[in-house]
């Protein structure tokens, strides 16, 4: 990297049935699921409660319409999640690519509710004002799924099986959809402290769109890179849990 014993699910309540510590709230990226994030659960070694925004057209919400846009996506969920974090909560957000501009949505709404954001840890992504120039969305299957397997640098292997690709396709490409025509809800940056991370071969975003995310606060800014391209993540979160850890630290 270069900078500049499993917990339960969070339910209504949750702040009080995990103790004092800090939830880590875990936003997905496009086509990912809350399942993404289980293996964090015992890498965070009780460092935070992991929990995850549970998204409609995936897993357990695979039946429900998927989102088109960003901040309806946002506005719909800050109740539930709210809820299921516990008043008083105290907060670090993490988004990786689509998971990234929702996260920062839900930054904005939930600095209304008694919830305590410590930090927004943003990955993979430009700052929420610059929208990819290379797209997916509104191809055919097959060109779509050629361009999303170029973007992550890896093919799911589902998506080699008809039956779960047929599951998993609607969401993929409402996903694509929502994050590629995402507009902020609003230019007033964010209160809290913004730490970007990127691969450092990330082809889908550079490192000077990577560090646009200083203008998106009016705190504090690091960025940090980890050895990969735009989907790094899969192999390093544990070092990526290290540097939350680190940050968390840095701003106690």
């Amino acid at each position: 990297m270069h900078d500049e014993r499993p917990v339960t699910e969070t339910r209504p309540g949750g702040s009080e049935a995990h103790g004092d510590r800090t939830t880590l709230l875990c936003v997905p990226f496009a086509g990912a699921g809350p399942s993404f994030f289980h293996p964090w659960r015992d890498l965070a070694a009780g460092r935070w409660h992991v929990a995850t925004v549970d998204l409609p057209g995936r897993e357990r919400r695979i039946l429900e319409t998927p989102y088109r846009n960003v901040v309806e996506a946002a506005k719909n969920e800050i109740d539930d999640v709210a809820r299921e974090l516990g008043a008083g909560a105290r907060v670090v957000l993490f988004g990786h690519s689509l998971g990234a501009v929702l996260a920062y949505e839900l930054v904005h709404l939930l600095s209304t509710r008694d919830v305590h954001v410590e930090r927004l840890i943003v990955s993979g992504s430009p700052g929420p004002w610059t929208q990819r120039e290379r797209r997916a969305a509104g191809l055919p299957d097959e060109e779509f799924l050629a361009r999303v397997e170029e973007f992550a640098g890896f093919r799911h292997e589902a998506l080699d099986h008809p039956e779960m690709r047929e599951l998993i396709l609607p969401a993929l490409q409402a996903d694509c959809e929502m994050h590629e025509a995402y507009v902020p809800s609003t230019d007033e940056p964010v209160s809290v402290p913004i730490c970007s991370l990127r691969g450092d071969h990330d082809g889908l975003v550079t490192q000077e769109e990577a560090r646009q995310w200083r203008d998106a606060t009016t705190a504090g800014f690091s960025y940090a890179e980890f050895p990969g391209d735009h989907m790094y993540l899969v192999d390093h979160g544990r070092e990526v849990l290290d540097v939350i850890e680190a940050e968390s630290a840095r701003g106690r």
